[in-house]
């Protein structure tokens, strides 16, 4: 009887492992094609350093409607300095001999992830299709279609519209006597693990479409346990050190947290009592 339930098990792992080592292979080759572009990626994460992104548009077009209708508001608090102040040369700094060959191969491993994530989440598919029922398997191809673009989704959402609001309020602090003096590990890295936590952020509805279709989770378990998401999307956003990045971390996760609660409405499984209430 032992054995019986040791079999399966020892089975299971026996194909995870298979499923684990498809995936590394696909991602070492991901991050050879990357590697030539690593530095080119490296260029666009560095971007915000000079301070000059979306934001410097936004804000000069909100100082302009300001001395247009303000103009004594704009002379006594000085805003024409902000809008014509230069850009500064700013440039990240390393001290360790072999520094920017590793920080190129976490970026070309990350990007070589992004690359080849329908073979990764192909995998995954492949792995629980066994416990699935004929007609269930056939969503593998939207599963992974839509799973690859959720992440990039997240990921771009963050490299545009996020990361230049962390680095423009960490730049913020500027000031006589206090100067930025990035170090490329620490800013590589944080970037790196933020664009990997958009991206699974972005995976919450497609993983609330699966559970939900597969009667797993309903509508209403997810909107019942709302406050509970709100506290874990706090704990989450909390191993990060200041405010500002663990309220841009927090918001967006607890915003899929909801549009997995409609995805859930919309396209779950309806059980029998739903539809008799209904």
């Amino acid at each position: 009887m032992a054995d019986e339930k040791v079999l399966p098990f020892i089975e299971h792992l026996v194909e995870l492992r298979k499923r684990l080592i498809i995936s590394i292979v696909a991602i070492v080759i991901g991050m050879g094609v990357s590697w030539n572009f690593a530095n080119d990626l490296l260029g666009f994460v560095e971007k915000p350093l000079t301070g000059k992104t979306y934001l410097t548009e936004l804000k000069k077009q909100a100082y302009g409607e300001v001395k247009k209708r303000y103009p004594e508001i704009y002379n006594r608090y000085k805003l024409e300095q902000e809008v014509t102040a230069p850009v500064k040369e700013r440039m990240l700094n390393y001290s360790a001999p072999l520094e920017p060959f590793f920080i190129q191969c976490k970026i070309s491993i990350i990007a070589g992830l992004i690359l080849v994530l329908p073979v990764v989440f192909y995998q995954v598919w492949q792995f629980i299709a066994p416990g699935l029922t004929r007609k269930e398997k056939r969503l593998v191809v939207p599963f992974v279609t839509f799973s690859t673009i959720s992440f990039c989704i997240g990921a771009l959402f963050f490299l545009i519209v996020i990361w230049p609001v962390i680095i423009n309020f960490s730049l913020s602090y500027e000031a006589q006597g206090l100067q930025s003096w990035f170090n490329l590990s620490a800013y590589i890295n944080f970037c790196l693990r933020l664009i990997l936590i958009f991206g699974l952020i972005f995976e919450l509805p497609i993983l609330a479409l699966l559970l939900s279709r597969f009667g797993i989770v309903s509508y209403r378990l997810l909107a019942r346990n709302r406050k509970y998401a709100l506290l874990a999307s706090s704990i989450i956003a909390a191993f990060h050190a200041d405010l500002i990045t663990m309220f841009v971390i927090m918001l967006p996760l607890y915003l899929m947290y909801e549009v997995s609660i409609w995805v859930a409405l919309i396209f779950g499984k309806k059980k029998p009592a739903e539809t008799a209430e209904a």
